[in-house]
């Protein structure tokens, strides 16, 4: 039936002229609603009216169907300042995990720390200190391994300076980048999440989002080894980002001594068995890749600190530090070994170094720059941030493209997009090199500073490209060269580049770099960025030059141009100067660049967000901000949370366990009792216990629900027991007929909405209205994977029996099979008797952290993200459990749509 157009609900849900009924509306956004708000929906459309609607409108849910769906298809609100694409928006998805960065204080841990003294707490420390220089160490290694095969990989450029015909050159350019291209897409398809930089995965794995397969050391070997392929391919990638993703896998697994990818391959080594550990380690991985790339131990740790970590401690912070210092220093030592022979030189600190900026020597009147130079800056840092924001706004485009049409489709067509972008971008280098590149005299360059890795001079690079003698290509020498020696072009050689190439290059650049950041291959976005920005900087610095007649250094200018154009991309500020002013060794860039990366990141934050931001969003992970906004506070805990609650008792059948683990998806599960005692507050009136009855209202039909799939997934349970109770609820519960009151019937029938879970509270046909909805006791939580872990290893007692014999598992074994827990489906069922009983006590968390219904969202947020948290229980004043608050109830989309059913409501 079509929108009456009179009602509340119509005139929310119905465009003008839309005679689309309720039902086609709702249905077209129903892919990005929430599973709780489409059973809703399915329920209240048949079985309730709409009570703001006419007679004839027919869209009404248990409460009207714009009201609890108005998320979606309502108008276009403003809500903090935006309005907002729903069609487009892309909401988090519910199937990525969160960190158990919260210890767990059950009693084996308990049993850990009586035992712990001064002695064996040193010995812990010593150890962890260890682990951190083995990090720093490896990831240094492996940044000398790449750099080595980087540059003998590199040497097909030399093709280019060869006397022969330009389409032999072309052919056999073609023949190199796209045989390199496709050994990288090869390896993707074999790992797929080793695809682009990595840095957008680390951020959520230390925002505290587990991502499967991120830290695997089948993943490192993939992404080292494409990493060489895409750059020596020609490709317009970095590989500053893939070195950081690798120095995060390293701090994941080293101090594992174990590995999934060779299961064999197992030490007992009793330390670090937590999330909480291994998180650590993995900022400190993170940190030491950012400093060997960079040679920036600081900026490494600063980059942990501010790019990944949402909760963070003072030791750790020194512990990063040590580990970034050697992983710089372990690269160092290697690399002035092999390019100088000089072992224990220490010259050359990072993958990546733009050299030492400095006036010639005798010039008194040459400035590295001046406070006149700081209006230009400013307005640069504008600019930059404007083209990054154009750059973020493009790629996500693609991003989207490839999402809907390329990866739904067969692999091989990924790596045919990817040999596609090689072509493509083999063709037009060689192209404008032999088109619009300028053959200019050998002569002209002017070197300031002649300080690069290696021995080799800066003229090495130039590249003569089919010019006559005594010329070279100015387009040909930017493209052709690895992307390192470019930057340090650009940097520090004057009059190299007319402004037209400069011009051709950037733009150029800025559209093949937007273009392949996203295919199926290992590819950062540092090095391309830096490039881009610096033949803007060497633009601008010509045309004042020229056109304005100024004395200015034009090598500043290139460094902030790269710093305007990497910060109006990744939107770095604090992390980016620090690792800026290491790179170049002088401090005096300091307030310069810390300007213009500020300028560029509140510009570009205008349009958009940076390009690690976007790509998280695309892949709906859901990421939690530094701080929500200031008007979320006009929500409450008791707005977000999760009122459905799926629990165990703290002495729960075998038969029940394995039940709510087969039908749930839930990781962790309160442990409560149900408080008797507070019957008679029912009958008064007590507000707190009357909000938790509302809440139990509302869920119980879904327990019901819930309580037929359980029954339906014991089936296959080998015991016939079983079974028969099984067989016995089901009889119990009839399908309500159709207009009949759901929950009145259950209510008569005396229905219990779990089996028998603990014999000594078990439900009575005596009991009244408000002892089944009485009030659930907070005792703790339990995770899945320690009840599972309680189920295989059978610690449960017989129903004759004390709890007192039920065996006991040590902290020792509870950790023993992590990061990899048995899932519920590896439970042989023939091994265990349904009737036994399991007591959760021992093995829950009896003290996590609560807040109250009344909390404000930026409290309740404040300590989920500082914590690091992954489930946050509400409970009452009397300590009844009425809600659960995980990650997802606290991301910027959920925290939004629940605002606007507040304005709603009001």
């Amino acid at each position: 039936m079509a929108c009456c157009g009179n009602c509340f609900c119509c005139q929310c849900c119905c465009r003008e002229g839309d005679t689309r009924t309720p039902e086609e509306l709702v249905k077209k956004d129903i892919r990005t609603r929430p599973t709780r708000d489409l059973a809703y929906f399915i329920i209240g459309y048949f079985s309730s009216e709409c009570p703001l609607s006419s007679p004839q409108c027919h869209s009404g849910l248990l409460a009207p169907p714009c009201c609890s769906v108005t998320v979606l298809i309502s108008p276009p609100q403003t809500i903090l300042g935006e309005i907002r694409d729903e069609e487009d928006e892309i909401l988090p998805r519910k199937d990525y995990e969160s960190l158990d960065y919260d210890r767990c204080i059950n009693e084996p841990y308990v049993e850990v720390l009586e035992g712990m003294d001064n002695k064996k707490a040193k010995k812990y420390e010593a150890v962890r200190w260890m682990m951190m220089f083995a990090i720093g160490v490896t990831v240094g290694l492996v940044g000398a391994f790449e750099i080595s095969w980087f540059s003998l990989l590199d040497s097909n450029t030399l093709l280019m300076t060869r006397e022969c015909c330009f389409p032999l050159s072309l052919l056999e350019l073609l023949a190199f980048n796209m045989t390199f291209v496709f050994i990288a897409s090869v390896l993707i398809l074999i790992e797929p999440v080793a695809a682009g930089s990595g840095i957008p995965e680390i951020k959520s794995y230390l925002n505290g989002v587990k991502i499967p397969g991120i830290v695997r050391l089948r993943t490192f070997f993939c992404k080292a080894a494409g990493v060489l392929f895409s750059v020596a391919g020609g490709l317009f990638v970095g590989k500053e980002g893939p070195m950081i993703h690798s120095g995060a896998i390293v701090g994941a697994g080293l101090p594992q001594f174990q590995s999934i990818t060779f299961k064999r391959v197992k030490f007992d080594f009793p330390y670090f068995r937590s999330d909480r550990d291994k998180r650590d380690f993995v900022s400190a991985g993170t940190a030491a890749g950012v400093a060997a790339a960079f040679g920036a131990p600081i900026g490494g740790m600063l980059f942990s600190l501010e790019e990944g970590s949402s909760f963070w401690n003072q030791a750790l912070t020194w512990k990063v530090l040590f580990c970034s210092m050697s992983a710089t220093f372990t690269l160092n030592f290697f690399r002035s070994g092999i390019n100088f022979n000089k072992w224990g030189s220490f010259q050359l600190p990072g993958l990546l170094n733009f050299g030492e900026f400095k006036c010639p020597d005798g010039d008194k009147n040459c400035h590295l720059w001046t406070a006149v130079d700081l209006a230009f800056f400013v307005l640069m840092g504008v600019v930059g941030g404007l083209l990054g924001a154009l750059f973020n706004c493009m790629n996500k485009g693609l991003a989207k493209y490839r999402i809907r049409h390329i990866h739904p489709k067969a692999k091989f067509i990924r790596v045919l997009e990817s040999l596609l972008v090689s072509l493509v971008t083999t063709v037009v280098i060689f192209a404008a090199s032999m088109l619009l590149g300028e053959c200019r005299d050998l002569s002209a360059p002017t070197t300031h500073n002649t300080t690069r890795s290696g021995s080799e001079d800066i003229n090495s690079t130039i590249r003569q490209f089919f010019c006559t003698n005594k010329t070279y290509n100015d387009m040909a020498t930017l493209f052709f060269n690895p992307q390192e020696a470019a930057i340090h072009q650009l940097f520090h050689q004057d009059g190299t580049f007319s402004p037209l190439t400069l011009a051709v290059f950037f733009l150029l650049y800025f559209l093949l770099a937007c273009w392949t950041y996203g295919v199926s291959v290992p590819s950062g976005l540092f090095v391309p960025s830096l490039l881009c920005g610096a033949a803007f900087g060497r633009l601008v610095a010509n045309i004042l030059k020229v056109k304005l007649g100024m004395d200015i250094y034009s090598g500043t200018f290139a460094l902030i141009g790269s710093a305007a154009f990497l910060g109006g991309v990744v939107r770095m500020t604090i992390s980016l100067t620090v690792i800026l002013i290491e790179s170049t060794n002088e401090i005096a860039y300091g307030l310069p660049i810390m300007i213009t990366l500020m300028v560029a990141k509140w510009t570009g934050d205008f349009f958009n967000k940076g390009i690690y931001d976007i790509h998280i969003q695309l892949r709906g992970v859901p990421l939690l901000e530094w701080e929500t906004e200031v008007e979320m506070d006009k929500l409450t805990a008791s707005d977000i949370m999760e009122p459905n609650l799926t629990y165990v008792y703290p002495h729960t059948r075998v038969q029940s366990l394995v039940s709510i683990l087969r039908t749930t998806v839930y990781h962790a599960f309160p442990v409560v009792t149900e408080n008797r005692q507070n019957e008679q507050d029912f009958m008064k009136g007590n507000i707190l216990v009357s909000n938790n009855v509302r809440f139990k209202k509302s869920s119980v039909m879904s327990r019901a629900g819930e309580q037929r799939r359980r029954c339906q997934s014991m089936k296959s349970y080998p015991s016939s027991e079983l079974r028969n109770v099984c067989d016995e609820q089901n009889t119990v519960v009839e399908p309500a007929e159709e207009g009949e009151d759901l929950l009145q019937q259950m209510l008569e029938r005396r229905y219990a909405p779990y089996p028998n879970l603990y014999p000594d509270q078990s439900p009575s046909e005596e009991w009244t209205m408000e002892e089944r909805f009485r009030p659930l006791t907070f005792h703790g939580l339990i995770l899945r994977s320690q009840l599972v872990n309680l189920l295989i290893r059978g610690v449960c007692y017989a129903e004759n029996q004390s709890s007192a014999t039920q065996p006991r598992l040590s902290y020792a074994e509870m950790t023993e099979d992590y990061p990899r827990y048995p899932d519920i489906h590896d439970l042989d069922l023939a091994l265990l008797n349904p009737r036994m009983i399991v007591d959760a006590t021992p093995y829950m968390n009896p003290c996590p952290y609560t807040v109250s219904p009344n909390t404000r969202i930026s409290q309740v947020f404040n300590l989920f993200r500082t914590m690091g948290l992954r489930h946050l229980p509400v409970t009452n004043a009397v300590g009844e459990i009425v809600g659960i608050i995980t990650r997802h109830n606290l991301t910027h989309e959920f925290l939004v749509a629940k605002l606007r059913q507040h304005y709603i409501t009001i």
